[in-house]
């Protein structure tokens, strides 16, 4: 039997390709006279937020910005970060938003390696950026984010808002949405950090998925607290655009500032890390619980249920969500169940730190045993590696084909992480396979601060794992043994790691000690973390 299904073609009329580019375009058009940022005194449209896009697209490609090109971002949350995620996929280029807490030494390694052509950097941070261009060994051209209530420092090189006097561009879709968007960097678990490329394609479906998953209303006041450097702040500045959003920026993320900005501007969803819920936690005593509830989604380690306690009774309704960089950030959430209504809050709060299950634009999460290739039984005890198929999975890793191989085998992007599968088919980490502790959200790599030890004339040997901290979930601990006959103190061994690593990266606590070792003179991390856990700070 012949079928004529075959004959029917792909055209301009019935094949788009997928980009968020579209949702500016929308919001011009549908949302132009509602508000779309609140920064202090500044406040814009949706029509003046897509015009000043195309102005600041057209100003970069003046300045030689084609497609392909990466622009690297040295930024806080603020207005011009929000637009040049329309503005420089408008030019063809990819967006490198870097994040602001790394040391010099790590974002000239990002400059070098992302092959970037041009920086765009908040005055307040150009002395970050002027260490790592000595480190690089050569500048490279700079647009500056001026900020009045700022004082910052200048490189001499053109001003951002010189950008939005330029010849707007068209709102045009890319040419294939495979196409990269994006360039973020993971934070180096082993070694130095890769590059994670993300494309039009994935970038469209994780704003329509998070939008559902989330059951996001039109026109919701969003409040931008997740870091932008963060998988382009887990893709809400896409889905803020579809949905007709208010974004409301308050530059510093200090707990006065964001319940400031909830109470002041009616603010109705945000995101943030665990020890942001606690910050706002331990700030918010007597006041009224927010009504109605403010709807919250949090992702790192997950959020200790008394903290979850605490932000139900202040009218925060908290949903834990579980991703990666290489997944365009959170691509699993822990659904609220109807039945968890008749449980306590002890245990209500112990179900939300779960991983959960897969965001609808997700084709699959899972837990597999790596030795059967088999997920594992949904039992709640056996465990297996996170494993994940879909849209939102990065194109692969820059310049490295080797890892993106190592990353894909047999079909499936693998996460590193343990978990179990439990009888709903939640997930629940249950231990990293990899040496990764998460401080305050942020991803610290034991072999990165361990290489920095190594680099003290008085340290022999040293491992570092993750101890429990009350306020930053847990902090990297260090167990050091010395040379021969070399002296030195705890103070110093964290000060040197201070000159070499980001803050929150160095050790809280340093032990020495001979470390335990195999026979083949492995160190036995597993001792350590046994020990670490069971210290307090």
């Amino acid at each position: 039997m012949r079928h004529h299904f075959e004959a029917l073609q792909k055209t301009r009329a019935n094949h788009v390709p997928l980009s968020p580019i579209s949702f500016l375009r929308r919001a011009e058009n549908l949302h132009g006279a509602r508000t779309a940022v609140i920064y202090g005194d500044v406040q814009r449209t949706w029509a003046e937020t897509a015009t000043r896009i195309r102005a600041v697209a057209g100003g970069l490609a003046e300045l030689g910005v084609q497609k392909g090109d990466t622009v690297s971002v040295l930024s806080p949350n603020v207005p011009e970060l929000f637009e040049l995620h329309f503005a420089l996929p408008l030019t063809g280029g990819v967006l490198n938003t870097l994040n602001t807490r790394l040391e010099p030494e790590t974002i000239a390694y990002i400059l070098d390696h992302a092959d970037t052509k041009l920086v765009i950097v908040d005055q307040e941070l150009v002395p970050l950026l002027s260490k790592a261009f000595d480190l690089l060994g050569r500048p490279l051209p700079v647009v500056e984010i001026v900020d009045p209530a700022v004082k910052g420092e200048s490189l001499g090189g053109q001003t951002y808002d010189a950008l939005t006097e330029a010849t707007p561009l068209p709102i045009e879709l890319p040419d294939d949405e495979w196409d990269a968007i994006a360039l973020n960097y993971t934070s180096g678990t082993s070694g130095r950090p890769k590059g994670v490329v993300y494309h039009h394609r994935g970038a469209y479906l994780m704003a329509l998925g998070t939008g559902t998953a989330w059951q996001m209303p039109p026109y919701p006041v969003y409040l931008s607290v997740v870091p932008m450097f963060h998988c382009n702040g887990w893709g809400h500045p896409w889905l803020m655009a579809m949905l007709g959003a208010t974004v409301v920026f308050t530059r510093n993320p200090a707990a006065d500032r964001i319940l400031g900005a909830i109470r002041a501007h009616g603010v109705t969803h945000f995101g943030a890390a665990p020890i942001v819920l606690q910050m706002l936690a331990e700030a918010e005593s007597d006041a009224a619980p927010f009504d109605p509830a403010i709807r919250v989604l949090t992702a790192g380690a997950p959020p200790p249920p008394s903290v979850l306690e605490k932000t139900r009774s202040m009218g925060l309704d908290v949903m834990q969500v579980y991703g990666l960089t290489e997944t365009y950030g959170h691509i699993s959430q822990c659904l609220w169940q109807d039945d968890w209504d008749q449980l306590s809050p002890a245990e209500q709060a112990e179900l939300q730190a779960q991983q959960g299950i897969a965001f609808p634009m997700v084709e699959e999460v899972t837990v597999i045993d790596r030795n059967s290739d088999t997920p594992v039984t949904r039992d709640g005890v056996t465990q297996g590696e996170i494993a994940i198929r879909g849209n939102t999975v990065m194109a692969g890793y820059y310049k490295d084909a080797e890892a993106t191989s190592k990353a894909f085998e047999d079909g499936w992007f693998w996460s590193g992480d343990g978990a179990v599968l439990h009888e709903n088919g939640y997930i629940q980490i249950r231990d990293r396979l990899k040496d990764v502790i998460i401080s305050g959200g942020e991803n610290i790599s034991s072999v990165e601060v361990e290489a920095v030890l190594y680099r003290h004339e008085a340290v022999q040997a040293a491992a570092v794992v993750a101890m429990p901290h009350d306020k930053w979930g847990e902090v990297p601990c260090a167990f050091v043994e010395l040379r021969e006959g070399a002296e030195t103190t705890s103070d110093e061994i964290i000060a040197f790691c201070r000159e070499h690593l980001a803050g929150f990266k160095a050790p809280k606590v340093v032990v020495f000690e001979t470390l335990p070792k195999t026979s083949t003179g492995k160190i036995q991390k597993f001792q350590l973390r046994d020990r670490a856990k069971a210290m307090d700070l």
